[in-house]
């Protein structure tokens, strides 16, 4: 694995690009926890967390997995309001074992994005991670995000996660300026779910 240096400051830590290749490193039909995976990482764990959380919405799986997507995401929004220091799982979230091939997938996928990425990606504005009001309301968005993405609505995952990962790079990254952007992009999506909330109930209701 490639280091990236700080001036001055010694190397950074791995980026983003470089986590996902390291988790894709192994066979296809290898598999993971996201306990020992968080474990594993921990300088990373929250933003890692999202990522796992994430990975069912961009890479195909059977129908209901944005429920659990979203749910886990709340999660982590209400750890971050609550100021945990490390991800806490429910034992049978912790247990639940996955296939290394959906990370090698999401890999494959989205490379020259993440190549990209790494170019415009660094630690900044780090005062966003420690400051306790950034922090709650990072958390809050979080939930509010999780939420909307459970709702079964169709075409609604990708745009929700496209956003998270937003939330994602700036966690793993350390990048403030990311997670502002995460922030502005959270609350439009918030704002235009509670502005259609009206026919998205109708909707709704119509399928029971």
């Amino acid at each position: 694995m490639k280091f990236r240096f700080r001036k001055d400051h010694g190397p950074l830590p791995p980026s983003t690009h470089q986590l996902i290749n390291k988790l894709s490193e192994g066979q296809p039909e290898d598999e993971l926890t996201l306990a020992g995976l968080l474990d594993e990482f921990q300088e990373r764990a929250f933003g890692l967390f999202l990522f796992l959380a994430l990975l069912p919405t961009f890479i195909p799986v059977p129908a209901g997995q944005g429920a659990v997507s979203g749910f886990l995401t709340s999660l982590i929004g209400l750890q971050f309001l609550l100021r945990f220091e490390h991800p806490w799982l429910p034992g049978f979230i912790a247990k639940r074992k996955f296939h290394r091939s959906r990370i090698i997938g999401f890999r494959n996928r989205f490379d020259k994005w993440l190549l990209r990425l790494d170019k415009i990606t660094k630690p900044r504005d780090e005062w966003i991670f420690s400051n306790p009001f950034a922090h709650a309301f990072s958390g809050l968005l979080l939930l509010l995000l999780g939420i909307s993405l459970a709702i079964p609505l169709p075409g609604t995952n990708i745009p929700f996660g496209i956003v998270l990962l937003f939330f994602t790079f700036a966690l793993i990254e350390r990048d403030g300026r990311f997670m502002m952007i995460g922030w502005l992009l959270g609350i439009i999506e918030i704002v235009l779910l509670v502005f259609f909330s009206k026919e998205l109930a109708t909707l709704v209701a119509s399928w029971f």
